[in-house]
């Protein structure tokens, strides 16, 4: 089927401390296009880009057709793609060592063991099998979005080669549907039964925004989130321990959540109001069901709160919504891992304004909201509570809210 199969790569990451230009896209476009003349022999016919995500606040809500609100990185997965008309698709990463994957698009079939390319390759199956005509690609791509970190490195890819065909075939797929094949390629492809938000972050969000998004009918609106006006920073610590989604503690959680649904008789966990939630859960006899559905609806009712706060302009305010958003994720869905506990807990005690991890947990990444003042006396303190755990330093950087796909040429 294939000429290689490739290991899960682990893709550069930022410099410490060093924030990333507004547009990475722009930087690595020309580095990504002459590696596409050297593979392929031609130039690309054109060079698309797709962001990662932090996500503010709502974790675990977007398979239970709750609320979500994450916003777009700077760092990005840039692709420069050609169309063929073969039934050929060659795919290649600048961040793997090896020739470039040439598949036959008429043996794409889930289960396929192509490592890292199984997201690019899922989204042309998906295409594919929804009636749209993609006659074969030329792919080259590097990414800076960290993998394992919880920033949606995989949703990235997914999102920059659907945007990348949609353009080349001239299909006219909206941005909600391209979403939604990358989250079909990530489900039915690869097999990690993830929720929507990823792809919709990165297919979506607008520069110094962040993006509400109810999960069940996709309708989103743009919320100014502009810190420096403020005062603020969100910081991201990657706590640089990686995350595995597939390993069956995100679906466990899943079907924890489905599980909790049915016995309260409801379509979704987002159908449970807030204000009857105690009455839910003493209909709940399993323990683990009960954590599960408490920390959804509550986490629904934190995301609709920020929505309110940032309405307002009472960005400050956001911290303790943050803050107790990781205390459910820590002691109700039981996500966290003692890297990120430690980076909330030191940098609340440091003076930020609140903090939780961000992404699926286990490892990855955590948030921080604080003042600028305060930004490199938090990081210091971080730091060396790490260094006294013996953990690995964190690698840290701004998350600035940045443009969500786009073609770059």
């Amino acid at each position: 089927m294939s000429d290689l199969i490739p290991g899960q790569g682990n893709g550069p990451a930022p410099a410490q401390d060093t924030a990333l230009p507004q547009d990475t896209a722009l930087a690595h476009a020309d580095e990504v296009a002459a590696g596409f003349r050297e593979l392929y022999g031609s130039e690309p016919e054109g060079i698309w880009a797709a962001p990662g995500r932090v996500n503010l606040i709502g974790e675990y809500t977007d398979f239970n057709g709750g609320f979500v609100m994450p916003l777009a990185l700077p760092h990005t997965a840039v692709a420069a793609v050609s169309a063929r008309t073969d039934g050929v698709l060659r795919v290649h990463s600048a961040d793997m060592e090896g020739p470039a994957l040439r598949l036959d698009l008429a043996t794409l079939a889930p289960g396929a063991d192509t490592g890292w390319a199984g997201y690019l390759t899922g989204v042309v199956w998906v295409l594919r099998t929804s009636g749209y005509d993609v006659g074969g690609a030329d792919i080259h791509l590097a990414s800076t979005v960290p993998t394992g970190a919880g920033l949606s490195s995989s949703a990235a890819l997914e999102v920059v080669t659907a945007l990348a065909l949609d353009d080349l075939f001239s299909f006219g797929i909206d941005r909600a549907e391209l979403a939604r094949i990358g989250q079909r390629a990530e489900n039915d492809f690869v097999g990690v039964p993830t929720g929507i938000m990823d792809q919709t972050a990165s297919a979506r969000c607008t520069a110094g925004h962040v993006l509400h998004l109810d999960t069940r009918d996709l309708s989103a609106r743009q919320v100014p989130f502009d810190l420096p006006a403020h005062g603020l920073d969100l910081l991201v610590f990657d706590t640089r321990v990686q995350h595995a989604l597939g390993d069956g503690a995100y679906a466990e959680r899943r079907a924890g959540c489905e599980e909790g649904a049915r016995l309260l008789g409801v379509d979704q966990l987002r159908d449970v109001p807030f204000e009857t939630l105690p009455q839910a859960l003493e209909k709940l006899d399993d323990e683990r069901v009960r954590r599960y559905v408490r920390h959804v609806v509550t986490e629904d009712e934190r995301v609709e709160n920020v929505a309110r706060l940032l309405d307002a302009g009472e960005i400050r305010a956001v911290g303790q919504a943050l803050t107790e958003g990781h205390r459910s994720l820590r002691d109700d869905l039981r996500v966290s891992a003692p890297e990120l506990d430690l980076v909330v807990e030191t940098a609340v005690r440091a003076g930020a304004l609140g903090a939780r991890m961000t992404g699926g947990g286990f490892g990855g990444s955590a948030i921080v909201l604080v003042d600028a003042g305060l930004v490199e006396p938090v990081k210091a303190e971080v730091r060396r509570a790490f260094a006294e755990a013996g953990h690995r330093e964190p690698r840290v950087f701004s998350a600035v809210p940045s443009e969500g796909a786009r073609r770059v040429r």
